[in-house]
């Protein structure tokens, strides 16, 4: 089973810290210090406020993910039970931002000018901070604990735990 990020919109106070501790995972750079055109600040995750509730929405990691199978370019792969997009590859088609069931994958521009003169622009999505550390990023700064990283183990136990409370005596 693939792990994802999971949002207590209860707890989540609308804050975004997660999605700056996002860019500041992605860029490798402190933001605040540089050019403000030397990166593109593009989180991968998606922050929904309604008068009532907030939470990010972040990719759930699919195990038949929808958006592989609809990448015509072959730019999303699967790693280690983590769905990837490879910039390098992706032709901005957005037939993932159609298939994703979430609506966790979003186009976005690059800092990347192609030779017509335009901004390439291309999928993105969460990664779970793949290759960084202290992974995920959002999960670490959130101030009210609101995110957590469920994994195989957790799910398996909170599983055993719901299927206990509903036995009847």
């Amino acid at each position: 089973m693939n792990s994802f990020v999971q949002a207590n919109p209860i707890r989540c106070i609308g804050c975004r810290t997660c999605a700056i501790a996002c860019v500041v995972a992605h860029e490798g750079k402190h933001i605040f210090e540089i050019d403000p055109d030397g990166y593109a600040f593009n989180p991968r995750l998606f922050m929904v406020k309604t008068a009532n509730v907030s939470a990010p929405v972040q990719c759930r990691h699919c195990e038949n993910a929808a958006c592989k199978q609809a990448c015509t370019a072959g730019a999303i792969t699967i790693e280690n039970g983590t769905v990837l997009i490879n910039t390098k590859k992706c032709i901005g088609c957005k037939n993932c931002v159609v298939a994703c069931p979430f609506g966790a994958v979003e186009i976005v521009e690059t800092t990347e000018t192609l030779p017509d003169g335009s901004v390439k622009k291309v999928a993105n999505k969460c990664d779970l901070c793949a290759g960084v550390a202290d992974s995920p990023s959002c999960v670490r700064v959130c101030p009210t604990d609101a995110l957590k990283l469920v994994t195989e183990d957790g799910l398996t136990a909170l599983l055993a735990k719901k299927r206990a409370s509903a036995v009847v005596v």
